[in-house]
């Protein structure tokens, strides 16, 4: 069975705070994971960081809701080697290839399972701000799970479903199988 690791973070500021859309600006608050291996949700606050790095680094997959372009690039700010070098897979890049265009995490779930997230990123951000770690916490572990559980429906049926802006249902087929070996990488941070 493959070592794959769901992640999503959350972070202390956001784009608006800095009035520019620069991820090497973001700083993380927060970073949720489930990993197959040992069927378990953690979290890692700022300063636990380095403890995350080895889970990475041993997956044969990370998985996330637009990981390559929001929770990898603003991780890479802290992480002392290249995590555009990990084998991933984006469910947002997937699904916007194939239909053109880009669905929340929310709207994809709610058609998907019948239910969605517990908030957005602002409230956790909110939490953050008023030291409410143990909120933060809690949600973006939901997130987490419910990535989870997109990827794993998508896996196992081959699609994943949205409504339309006409309320009408649209089955999205997904590959979301393990396709290539574990291909080598260049560890920094020992195993």
């Amino acid at each position: 069975m493959p070592k794959e690791v769901v992640l999503d973070i959350e972070t202390q500021n956001t784009y608006q705070d800095l009035g520019v859309r620069d991820h090497r600006q973001l700083k993380v608050s927060l970073v949720g994971i489930y990993a197959s291996d040992r069927d378990e949700y953690q979290s890692f606050l700022e300063p636990e960081l380095p403890r995350l790095w080895p889970i990475l680094e041993q997956a044969d997959r990370v998985i996330g809701y637009n990981i390559k372009h929001f929770d990898l690039p603003v991780l890479a700010n802290y992480y002392p080697g290249d995590l555009s070098r990990l084998p991933c897979l984006d469910i947002l890049e997937e699904i916007e290839r194939k239909i053109g265009f880009r669905i929340k995490l929310d709207d994809l779930a709610r058609a998907t399972l019948g239910r969605g997230k517990s908030g957005n990123g602002l409230q956790a951000v909110e939490f953050w701000r008023k030291g409410e770690l143990e909120k933060l916490r809690a949600y973006c572990l939901q997130d987490v799970r419910v990535t989870k559980e997109v990827y794993e429906h998508g896996l196992a049926a081959g699609q994943v479903v949205y409504m339309d802006r006409l309320g009408r249902r649209n089955e999205i087929p997904v590959d979301f199988s393990l396709k290539t070996n574990r291909r080598a990488l260049n560890l920094t941070m020992g195993l």
